[in-house]
């Protein structure tokens, strides 16, 4: 039996479940459930989504959104096709795409041309609190699912989970306090997210990883969520626990995706890897011509400074989704 969902405490976070709820129920009208699992199982199994987390070092989930409540439109030329393509090539584990549409500019769309132009498994990423929200990913052919605790009753959180796991999807459970911590403890969640950001002042707070730590379920996969702008932020998440960084706004403003997204890992450019092999009398710009149709659709222009952007040190700008 479906439980009530809670009323969020912040303002934003309650106009943006209603506006999701109330979306889903439209749709549901349009396409009941029991139609919606059909084809939910017809589709063959999705991606591991938290496997492809694991491994040395800290892996990347390379967001996708078009805009953001903080920042306002982010890219107005932006391809989901051609972006996953240069995630891909920057070495991200994973992808994180917006399929709301209200205050994200997301669909579903988004989400299906994305992950047809990768192997990469892909979360959906919106304010989900029915079950309907999590058949509809499925059939979205979405890897996974973010659930909000801030948006969740802790029995809600459970019925949730279960209902991820019946539609074969993983679940990304998002958690801003020790409170939100240890109700993900509770429920035995697998892979959670710790966001920075404050949903009622939109603030960043990069030590809330640091502080939320000691709650989190023991065994769990860590993403650390917001505020990453740099390597040093990604280094800085991974000595407080993360086994990964859930990049967005960085990414998607750059002018060179690929680029910047391997910065964040530390590692080197298409450039960078052509002027190496290059022979000594080559290595100069003019050496190196080629390099960005090597880079691919993306191009490599400007990596240098996007890498700079992504490189040792965060301080160049402020910290961003």
């Amino acid at each position: 039996m479906l439980r009530v969902p809670t009323s969020p405490a912040s303002p934003f976070l309650a106009r943006a479940v209603a506006d999701a709820r109330a979306a889903s129920k439209r749709r549901a009208a349009e396409l009941p459930l029991a139609e919606l699992r059909a084809r939910a199982a017809a589709l063959p199994p999705g991606r591991p989504f938290r496997a492809a987390l694991s491994g040395a070092g800290s892996a990347v989930v390379a967001e996708i959104k078009r805009r953001s409540p903080a920042r306002g439109e982010l890219r107005a030329d932006l391809d989901p096709t051609r972006l996953a393509t240069a995630y891909r090539r920057g070495g991200a584990a994973a992808l994180s795409v917006l399929t709301e549409p209200v205050h994200f500019d997301g669909s579903p769309e988004d989400l299906r041309a994305a992950r047809a132009a990768v192997d990469l498994p892909v979360l959906r990423k919106d304010f989900v609190t029915v079950p309907y929200q999590v058949w509809e990913a499925r059939a979205w052919e979405a890897d996974a699912v973010l659930l909000i605790v801030a948006a969740l009753s802790q029995a809600l959180l459970a019925d949730l989970l279960a209902e991820a796991a019946a539609a074969g999807l993983e679940a990304l459970v998002e958690v801003h306090s020790e409170e939100e911590a240890a109700v993900a403890a509770a429920v035995g969640a697998g892979l959670v997210g710790v966001n920075a950001r404050d949903l009622a002042t939109l603030r960043v707070d990069q030590g809330r990883l640091a502080q939320v730590a000691h709650a989190l379920p023991r065994g769990a996969t860590v993403v650390a969520e917001s505020g990453i702008g740099g390597r040093a932020d990604v280094l800085a998440a991974e000595a407080a626990g993360a086994h990964a960084v859930l990049v967005g706004e960085s990414l998607v403003r750059s002018d060179d995706p690929a680029a910047t997204l391997a910065g964040l890992l530390g590692r080197p450019t298409v450039r960078e890897v052509a002027r190496s092999r290059a022979p000594a009398g080559l290595r100069s710009d003019e050496g190196a011509a080629g390099d960005e149709g090597a880079a691919g659709d993306e191009g490599a222009a400007g990596d240098e400074g996007a890498t700079r952007e992504a490189g040792a040190q965060s301080g160049a700008g402020p910290p961003t989704v």
